[in-house]
């Protein structure tokens, strides 16, 4: 596995992110994390819960680099590859716009998130793939 995704793994709109990437990352290049977890607190990442707004953060394994809010987004669309590469377009939009929609995005998670009624839980295609 080349990029580790770390999110908030007490945030239901956060869970269900990670799951819709398990899903359509058919090369199985992501593992997951959650930022409460023990990898996450080896890697000092564990910060990135706390700011009330939560953080998304991507590791890439190759070169210990990481990514946050829109910048992981956007990495994340390389790591899944093919027409998500697409995405990698949205670099050309300036990164303090593209973190303010990210930030309003993560300030409004809750909502998001109530908007579904569908269960959160990992399903065996993630649980497999999750890391503490």
């Amino acid at each position: 596995m080349g990029w580790v995704l770390f999110f908030d793994g007490e945030c239901g709109f956060c869970k269900g992110s990670a799951k819709w990437a398990a899903r359509f990352d058919k090369r199985e290049r992501v593992s997951f994390a959650p930022l409460q977890g023990k990898l996450a607190a080896e890697n000092n990442f564990t910060q990135y819960a706390e700011q009330g707004a939560g953080t998304m953060v991507l590791l890439r394994e190759a070169d210990g680099k990481f990514f946050l809010r829109s910048d992981a987004a956007i990495e994340l669309a390389r790591a899944l590859g093919g027409a998500w590469r697409i995405f990698l377009l949205a670099r050309l939009i300036p990164k303090p716009l593209r973190d303010a929609v990210y930030r309003w995005v993560a300030r409004n998670r809750s909502h998001f998130a109530s908007l579904s009624d569908t269960c959160v839980l990992p399903d065996p295609e993630l649980r497999k793939r999750l890391r503490e």
